[in-house]
């Protein structure tokens, strides 16, 4: 399995165990979804659901349909993600679900299957119906109508209806449950229009699904980003349930896929026990290591792989960054030399600020971080980001400034403030990116108390080395920062790129959302770097012993 499958099986079992606040696993219903189990039948293999559903689908039926919030008892998770490669039964999956939905739903509830085109949101219609008339106890016509363009479930007067991206409007429908199908191929709209028609339920749920495409701009990306950030704990949205089957990061970039098995068994959980499904993914790959012209579908719907992302890589886990994290101590800072990163984008964006040092004693690297954003888009932002800028702005590691763009002038008397307010003995030098910085560097430098400004120039060739640097320290523990949520965000949603010199670097535009801060503290590590590197006196970065 791989890291965020392990991380989401810990999640649910806390729930399960009763040791996690909020939630919990309801006997009543997991009796009920048993014996609905044991009731359908298995088209191919003859045998109940509960016999023949394979490990991760039982998981995920259980975990969606029994686990209920204990403020109201109504189902704890909104949302059923699961990314997985072809070929894992994950529309026969999605319609077992369905089938219990329609039996169990409140009366007169609507389903809807959404997907590119008709074909392929009708593929869920068509698995419903096989299910269906498999299995004697439904197949009599007494519960189910099956019709050609919808299903009705004559017990709840239920009715699923299977829509197409392509030729069908998703606004005005009122959907207690809706699948997303091959998600990877759509934007954002479909599932967006599909949540907004159940703001006003007490009970609601999606199922999302898909493997992975090689567009950048589609609506699985963001669905798992954002189910990432919630089972990392990095903020409190609406619960998603995400069986995310992808490979870990030592596989996302570079040719170990070519010879790496593990990344077919994370990515093809029905793999570990379908010796023939392994041999023949094994088949593929060979072929899409010889010809080109294979391996982009190879990449993307066997391993969940982007093949045009083969250069794109996460920074550094969030586990290993929140290793480094540390208690508030302004005292620490008292005294001491320090190094400014400045990260000033558009005026309507984020915009942040990074404070280094380096202590030599222990080859340590602390930083502290600051983000600003425009005030009055603080509410937009949150919704549009998924990121709780107002509790951000509590704990003190955002400010918001200005109207609807950022006020400037508050930025830099934020950073001439920093010296007196942190007692810092020295601020040698502030590191900025030239792109909307001109002004403010101009004002600092002519402050009655000037801080030395140097333009970072933004290009591969300069930014590895304080790129490899903060991994490195990261990795090996000897990077510091004080809690900060915002930060750890960043982090998460860092992406870098290589040049064709492997130089190494975090990219704005392939990154998964804001970056800023990362970007801050790399622009304040290269002035240290430099300085410290020039510095034939110093050890910094010489390994002794």
């Amino acid at each position: 399995m791989g890291v965020y499958v392990k991380r989401q099986a810990v999640l649910w079992l806390e729930i399960a165990d009763g040791s996690f606040p909020g939630a919990y696993v309801q006997e009543k219903s997991w009796k009920k979804i048993t014996k609905l189990l044991k009731l359908i039948i298995h088209p191919d293999l003859g045998c109940s659901m509960y016999e023949g559903l394979e490990d991760y689908a039982v998981l995920f039926i259980y975990a969606i349909f029994c686990t209920r919030r204990q403020s109201d008892d109504c189902r704890y998770y909104e949302t059923g993600l699961l990314e997985i490669a072809r070929k894992n039964f994950k529309t026969f999956t999605a319609a077992v679900i369905f089938i219990i939905g329609l039996l169990t739903e409140p009366k007169f509830s609507r389903f809807f299957s959404v997907a590119p085109d008709l074909a392929l949101s009708s593929e869920l219609q068509v698995a419903v119906k096989k299910i269906i008339k498999s299995s004697p106890c439904l197949s009599d016509g007494k519960i189910f109508k099956l019709l050609r363009k919808e299903i009705r479930c004559k017990l709840t007067d239920s009715v699923y209806t299977p829509l197409a991206y392509s030729n069908d409007k998703m606004d005005g429908r009122l959907a207690n449950m809706f699948l997303g199908d091959e998600c990877g191929a759509m934007d954002s709209y479909p599932i967006e229009a599909m949540r907004s028609s159940q703001v006003n339920l007490a009970e609601k749920l999606g199922i999302i699904i898909s493997t992975q495409y090689p567009n950048d701009n589609n609506a699985m990306i963001d669905e798992i980003d954002d189910a990432k950030k919630f089972i990392d704990r990095l903020h409190d949205s609406e619960p998603v349930f995400a069986l995310l089957y992808e490979p870990d990061n030592e596989y996302l970039s570079g040719d170990t896929w070519k010879t790496a098995d593990l990344a077919i068994y994370q990515s093809n959980p029905v793999a570990y026990a379908s010796e023939k499904l392994f041999q023949a993914i094994c088949a593929k790959r060979r072929k899409a290591i010889e010809y080109e012209n294979k391996r982009e579908n190879f990449l993307c719907k066997h391993l969940n792989i982007q093949y045009k992302g083969l250069g794109v890589e996460g920074f550094v886990d969030i586990t290993k960054v929140r290793q480094c994290k540390t208690e508030e101590d302004p005292e620490f800072w008292k005294g001491r030399s320090v190094y400014l990163g400045l990260d000033l984008s558009q005026s309507d964006d984020n915009t942040s600020v990074a404070m280094v040092t380096y202590d030599e004693p222990t080859d340590t690297i602390w930083a502290k971080v600051w983000g600003f954003i425009p005030a009055d888009l603080e509410e937009e932002k949150s919704h549009r980001e998924k990121v709780d800028y107002k509790k951000l702005i509590a704990s003190g590691c955002c400010y918001a400034c200005g109207d609807e763009v950022i006020d400037y002038g508050f930025v830099e008397r934020f950073v001439l403030s920093i010296k007196e307010t942190y007692g810092v003995e020295i601020v040698r030098q502030l590191g900025f990116d030239r792109w909307n910085a001109l002004s403010s560097v101009q004002k600092i430098e002519a402050s009655e108390d000037p801080i030395e400004c140097v333009e970072i120039r933004q290009h591969s060739s300069v930014l590895h080395r304080p790129t490899k640097l903060l991994r490195e320290y990261i990795l090996s523990k000897k990077f510091r920062y004080f809690e900060n949520q915002m930060l750890e965000i960043n982090f998460q949603n860092a992406r870098c790129t290589k040049d064709t010199n492997l130089n190494q670097y975090v990219n704005k535009k392939k990154s998964a959302g804001k970056v800023d801060m990362v970007v801050s503290i790399i622009n304040a590590l290269y002035l240290l770097q430099v300085d410290l590197l020039d510095d034939p006196a110093s050890n910094f970065g010489i390994q002794v012993g």
